[in-house]
């Protein structure tokens, strides 16, 4: 028979496991109390919440948000760390983060839209520009070929008016 505070903990990760984009697992072994303040505190600037699950109560949650990749992430001391919005920022923040503190800390995989990521793929998912840079640069594509008709079409406008005006001056002057 659950205890209720096991049943309070099941909602929590549920809730949290539902609401995430990206869910980033990690091992937590050899983190102090600080180490592991500190990383909860600079992931929670980006977003990301970071909690240690305990693996059958996660499974449990999984399975009840009916989000079964979860399950592969679930095996030996795990944490995840829950981002809710910007997949990539999440994925930079962790990785960033673990590369400057120097923290020892292994990054197993991700869950991505329902799908499991290996190591490398969080690690090229961190390499990627963010969404407002991704949204710049495809706008710049979309702009970049009507700027350059607007100015043909604008240089072949002055030739013309350029050449009436020389006309002009020049019948002006006979």
């Amino acid at each position: 028979m659950p205890t209720a505070k096991k049943a309070e903990t099941v909602a929590e990760v549920q809730d949290l496991i539902e609401r995430a984009t990206i869910a980033i697992s990690t091992d937590y072994r050899g983190l102090s109390v600080a180490d592991l303040t500190a990383l909860r505190r600079k992931l929670r600037e980006a977003g990301v919440e970071y909690h240690v699950v305990k693996n059958t109560l996660g499974r449990i949650a999984a399975q009840n948000a009916g989000r079964l990749p979860y399950l592969e992430m679930l095996s030996g001391p795990t944490a995840l760390a829950f981002g809710f919005g910007d997949q990539v920022a999440a994925a930079k923040s962790l990785t960033d983060y673990l590369r400057t503190s120097r923290l020892n800390l292994p990054v197993r995989g991700a869950v991505l839209d329902n799908r499991v990521v290996d190591t490398a793929g969080v690690q090229m998912l961190a390499t990627l520009p963010g969404r407002d840079v991704l949204i710049g640069q495809v706008l710049g594509g979309i702009q970049a070929p009507l700027v350059g008709l607007v100015s043909v079409l604008n240089g072949v406008t002055s030739a013309f008016v350029r050449v009436l005006d020389a006309r002009a001056k020049q019948l002006a002057g006979s």
